[in-house]
């Protein structure tokens, strides 16, 4: 036992000899590097090679041979000795460094595996509660301190034990680090507090931001209120935030911008802040972060040497190495030094590569002060966070670079094709040909300004929150947001109140708001509160000219640029076609679908030349779409037959293959490429051929009763659709299906997967609103307008009451439409194809006769046996069942479902298209002219 108390003892005498001679050799270190620097600056850290007792060293001091060597009068007549000297002074450096470095490491290596240790017992009494009785008294403080953050204190530990084990020491930055994470912790312990409802007892405390949660929080909700400490407190974060990362706002918005791609067009004064004689102020103002980290480093003749290049065309380079070395922190700065010297001529090479790169580096001899400045100045080794450069600063600095420069003997530089100019031709709202004008949005009524709330909405607060308190539910309501149609109230809940209780007292809430129409959503996207949507006993009608006119439709110029109504928060709500790319419409009869269809239509021919866009309008009604007919937009007259419409989805589907083929020769992804390739010239007529390549225009291609067309051609319209729904988003045809009845034999399965984007109006059933929107909600619409659009990509629909426009606005600006041009027809588009309509399918046979009893038997009763055919048509199980195969292959039963009989999809009243469709017949009227 003596013996291992000696050997303790022992060790423990040794730690402390260690962390003493430590502590002296970093107090040393720090009063050598507070000397006045000679030219000697650079080697400071290597003032004491003695510091520890090595075998290494020959006892002499390293300074005074180095002095002596630095004192010699033909030091600079003699590089080789110079070298000599500096190499061995390097290997002696690096020695010593990695002595001085040991002790230093292995207090901090110390204290990081004591920050283990105790993020270990604080984790096992937060987490777990098995810490025992010092862990348990630990937990409490903390909690008591913290309070609910206590949990995150061990993860802190980890990480700041990481940091003091992998990364050297920097005390310049240690205050800012520390300063920067109490600007974070306490504003963020003070929001805990706050959002805990501000408790004052002690377990209160503990559960929300602690004792400093509360020493923070409740000041500021003495002086004000929650609706303003809150942002102070955030702000107080972001700041710490942005000092932990050093960055600065700007930087924040730089790099926002240049995510969104919008650094092409930053003005000349956002590269005014970013000159580099900033930077030069900089080193200058702060000489001790120049080459600060460097002097710490062991590879300070390695790495750094290679870490910062040479610059560019820098006529003050020297290949000694000596002349190289870091500059004295107390001299006069070399830049400033050499302010008035005039730089060697640089070539265009030389320009283009100093604008593109930046050069970090201790001997950059450019002068950023004189107006003949080549060349960006360089960042210190030890760098702030850069900003990054959009392309049209680099391109800014090379053309100020080549201006500044003497002229040189270059051949021109030929200036580089534009081709985003051109590409953006078609999303101009002004037409190319001047002798079409669009028609002006003064043709349509302007409407009356929204309403800010009235004696209605209180009262129907009052109501809403009498139920709540009937039911004795902790929530209340804190506000609404008026629309057009509807009043969304908010609703926020009190602490562990289910979100349930809200949702099961919609009947509750609709006797008292005595409608039936009440609408909630739960919870309101980007709040933390429940909406429950009202409708407005006084409601408002939103005019598509305000919505042409709102500057969140004007400031898109795309053609297909559509507006759809004002949604519940009183915003005018557009949208692209091209982006859609295709929208499915659906709502039952006065819901608002045929005025939704008139404002797209007549939001085209405002925004929109005969030769940006085209249309093929399919009216199985035959009256809703008949205003429209002689526009000049038409590729054909307004289509009422159903079977010219399926040759005209036909043609769509030609088309679109013909534009492939064209996008293909060309080398381009999408239609805007090619226009914009075929108006700058590069595509050109093969020799022998007699076609003239012009841009192809949008096509728009409009449904109006998408039933109507199914019930009669459903195999061929369905096709069509699906092909076109699949591959024309690129090619520029996009389709507009709008139907009353949003049936799964309408709507079908593939339509639906291929139109992403949704608009419903009012249905009658919860049925045909899972059909368009897969999800509830349509059926709770009130009509009139009032709709649900589900853009493409969106999680949640967006409540909408549609723009109205009367039949006068509509006449007058097809009017003027049809007064700039004339339509000019492509002949063909309704023409049936000769060889496209088969009398008999091959896969029938001699069974025509068969199967079409068959089906005539299965869709009147409604029942899809295979026993029964067998016992009706008198046929062997084998044929039954194989005419039960071919009615699924045509969409007249669902697939087997083992023992029970199949799903009929045909209705009886569709049993007529469906045998027309099967025998190659038709519409007698339906000619293979076109119309």
């Amino acid at each position: 036992m003596g013996a291992v108390g000696k050997g303790v003892g022992k060790g423990i005498g040794a730690g402390w000899g260690l962390l003493a001679r430590g502590v002296g050799g970093v107090a040393r270190a720090g009063s050598g590097r507070r000397r006045p620097s000679n030219r000697r600056t650079g080697f400071d850290e290597f003032d004491d090679h003695d510091l520890y007792n090595d075998d290494s060293y020959d006892g002499q001091d390293d300074d005074v041979e180095v002095a002596a060597e630095y004192d010699d009068p033909d030091l600079g007549a003699d590089p080789p000795r110079r070298r000599r000297a500096g190499e061995r002074h390097a290997q002696r450096g690096r020695a010593s460094a990695t002595g001085d470095a040991g002790g230093h490491t292995h207090r901090r290596d110390g204290v990081a595996l004591g920050l283990l240790a105790l993020a270990v017992l604080i984790a096992a009494g937060v987490w777990f509660g098995a810490a025992g009785p010092a862990g348990a008294f630990i937990t409490a403080l903390m909690r008591a301190i913290v309070g609910s953050l206590a949990v995150l204190i061990p993860v802190a530990l980890v990480a700041t034990a990481i940091v003091l084990m992998r990364r050297p020491p920097n005390p310049e930055r240690r205050g800012r680090y520390i300063g920067a994470a109490l600007l974070i912790v306490l504003p963020l312990l003070g929001l805990i507090h706050l959002v805990a409802g501000s408790p004052t007892d002690l377990d209160g405390r503990s559960s929300a931001g602690g004792f400093l949660g509360f020493a923070v929080g409740t000041p500021l909700t003495a002086g004000a209120t929650a609706w303003v400490s809150v942002p102070i407190l955030l702000l107080c974060m972001a700041f710490g935030v942005l000092v932990i990362s050093g960055r600065t706002v700007r930087d924040v918005l730089d790099a926002v911008r240049t995510y969104l791609g919008l650094t092409a067009g930053v003005d000349d004064w956002d590269t005014d802040d970013e000159l580099p004689w900033d930077a030069e102020v900089d080193l200058v103002e702060d000489p001790d972060s120049y080459d600060r980290d460097d002097l710490g480093s062991d590879d300070r003749f390695g790495a750094s040497s290679t870490r910062r290049g040479r610059p560019v065309a820098d006529p003050g380079y020297s290949p000694d190495p000596y002349d190289n070395y870091p500059p004295d922190l107390n001299a006069e700065s070399p830049r400033r030094a050499r302010r008035s010297r005039r730089p060697a001529p640089v070539s265009a090479g030389d320009v283009l590569a100093s604008a593109t790169t930046e050069s970090f580096g201790d001997d950059a001899t450019t002068d950023p002060f004189v107006d003949e400045v080549t060349e960006p100045l360089g960042e210190p080794p030890a760098p702030r966070p850069a900003r990054n450069r959009s392309t049209a600063r680099a391109s800014a600095d090379t053309a100020t670079s080549t201006r500044a420069t003497p002229p040189v003997a270059t051949p021109p530089v030929p200036a580089p094709t534009l081709v985003a100019d051109d590409a953006d031709e078609p999303f101009t709202v002004e037409p190319a040909d001047g002798d079409y004008r669009l028609p002006p949005t003064t043709l349509l009524i302007e409407g009356d300004p929204p309403k800010q709330g009235s004696s209605s909405n209180e009262d129907m607060i009052d109501r809403v929150t009498g139920v709540l308190e009937q039911f004795k539910i902790d929530a209340a309501v804190t506000g609404y947001t008026r629309g057009p149609t509807v009043t969304r109230y908010e609703v926020e809940l009190g602490p562990g109140v289910k979100v349930e209780k809200i949702t099961a007292l919609q009947r509750n809430i609709a006797y008292a708001v005595a409608t039936d129409n009440v609408r909630l959503l739960a919870p309101i996207p980007g709040k933390s509160a429940v909406g429950i949507e009202v409708p407005n006993s006084d409601r408002e009608m939103v005019r598509l000219a305000d919505v042409l006119t709102a500057p969140s439709t004007r400031k898109d110029g795309h053609p297909l640029v559509i507006g759809l109504g004002k949604d519940i928060e009183g915003d005018f709500v557009s949208a692209n076609l091209a982006k859609m790319p295709h929208l499915l419409v659906a709502g039952s009869t006065g819901s608002g679908k045929s005025s939704f269809v008139n404002s797209m239509l007549v939001s085209l021919l405002t925004r929109a030349t005969p030769e940006q866009v085209r249309m093929i309008l399919i009216d199985p009604k035959m009256v809703e779409l008949t205003p429209y007919e002689g526009i000049p937009h038409l590729i054909t007259p307004i289509i009422t037959q159903p079977k010219k419409a399926a040759a005209a989805l036909a043609w769509l589907v030609e088309e679109m293959e013909q534009r492939y083929q064209d996008m293909k020769a060309s080398r381009v992804r999408h239609i805007d490429d090619f226009n914009a390739k075929v108006r700058s010239g590069e595509i050109t007529t093969p020799l022998g051929s007699e076609r003239v390549y012009q841009p192809y225009p949008y096509i728009v291609a409009i449904v109006d009763e998408l039933a109507d067309l199914m019930m009669t051609a459903p195999r061929d319209v369905e096709d069509a659709i699906v092909r076109i729904t699949q591959k024309a988003r690129a090619a520029g045809i996009h389709l507009v299906l709008a139907t009353q009845r949003p049936s799964v034999d309408v709507v079908t399965g593939l339509i639906k997967t291929n139109v992403p984007s949704r608009l419903a109006f009012a249905t009658s059933s919860l049925t045909d609103s899972r059909v368009i929107l897969d999800q509830p909600g349509a059926e709770k619409l009130i009509g009139m307008g009032d709709g649900l659009f589900l853009p493409m990509g969106a999680n949640k629909p967006i409540r909408m009451q549609g723009a109205f426009i009367t039949d006068e606005e509509i006449s007058a600006v097809v009017d003027y439409a049809k007064e700039q041009a004339e339509p000019e027809y492509t002949e063909g588009v309704t023409a049936a194809k000769a060889g496209d309509k088969k009398d008999i399918d091959s896969d029938i046979g001699n069974d025509l006769d068969d199967l079409l009893q068959a089906i005539e038997l299965v869709v009147s009763s409604q029942f899809g046996s295979t026993s029964m055919l067998q016992r009706k048509l008198r046929v062997g199980f084998a044929k039954a069942g194989r005419l039960m195969d071919l009615m699924e292959t045509r969409g007249v039963v669902g697939p087997s479902e083992g023992s029970k009989a199949r799903e009929v999809l045909v209705k009886p009243e569709d049993l007529a298209g469906v045998i027309a469709s099967i025998t190659g017949g038709g519409d007698q009227d339906g000619d293979t002219a076109p119309e």
